[in-house]
């Protein structure tokens, strides 16, 4: 298609050649226009089919279909207001007071260990928060039956590093910095493959934070160091009690 602007008055000097010609335009050529300074009318030309044809505005265009999910937009919505309401007051509100009490716990090692108020604070708000966007997943039925496996795998993993971190808390000189180590790594890994396509890479790089950040050896050998023996004996509690109740 060849378009050539002309003003309203003007009479075409030319006339379009027959398609008989062995010259094409070439491929890349798809609009040609012509400008003047008085008001402009748009005339198409068919160079394939020889004829010449009017029009007053240009052909419109097919535009693509608009894909419209009102379930994903609740659930984006959804996932977006709990983000911004995580942090260590509102846990409460989603976790049970266990939990909350174990997470305080985390929190006031991460502060004293890092020496960092706001530092320790941002691996508590990351862990709420992909904590809760896992949660609203899961009840919103967007894992697949193969997702919903690997989610089982994860639980197991979390369940062993769980009694892992206690049985060192209660038996003396069996603390392994490395164990622990890699079966949070190894719980972060399979988090991330879980959440690969539903979070966000920002999303992502919460997960990476909070299991970096509590799988770091020297934070580690500090919790199970003498001056931090009265935080391990509250996590510890924390985490028979959960144990027991089946919810870890």
């Amino acid at each position: 298609m060849l378009v050539v602007t002309l003003p309203h008055s003007t009479i075409l000097p030319w006339r379009v050649q027959e398609q008989t010609q062995t010259c094409r335009p070439p491929a890349c050529l798809w609009h040609l226009q012509l400008k003047f300074s008085s008001p402009l009318r748009t005339f198409p030309t068919d160079l394939h089919s020889s004829n010449l044809y009017f029009a007053s505005s240009p052909v419109p265009q097919k535009r693509p279909m608009e894909s419209f999910s009102s379930k994903s937009l609740a659930l984006q919505a959804e996932k977006k207001l709990l983000s911004k309401m995580a942090g260590r007051s509102v846990a409460h509100l989603f976790i049970d007071e266990t939990s909350s009490e174990v997470l305080d716990e985390l929190y006031r090692v991460s502060k004293e260990y890092t020496h960092s108020r706001p530092q320790a604070q941002r691996v508590i708000k990351d862990l709420i928060k992909v904590a809760v966007k896992v949660a609203v997943l899961h009840r919103s039925g967007c894992f697949s039956p193969g997702e919903l496996a690997l989610a089982a795998r994860f639980r197991q993993k979390l369940h062993q590093g769980a009694k892992t971190a206690l049985s060192f808390g209660e038996v003396a000189f069996t603390f392994e910095a490395a164990v622990l180590a890699d079966l949070l790594t190894e719980c972060r890994d399979m988090l991330l493959e879980l959440v690969a396509h539903h979070l966000t890479p920002k999303s992502h790089n919460r997960i990476r934070h909070v299991f970096d950040h509590f799988s770091d050896h020297g934070l580690l050998t500090a919790l199970y160091g003498p001056d931090f023996t009265q935080h391990l004996g509250k996590i510890c509690d924390g985490l028979r009690k959960l144990l027991d109740e089946g919810k870890l």
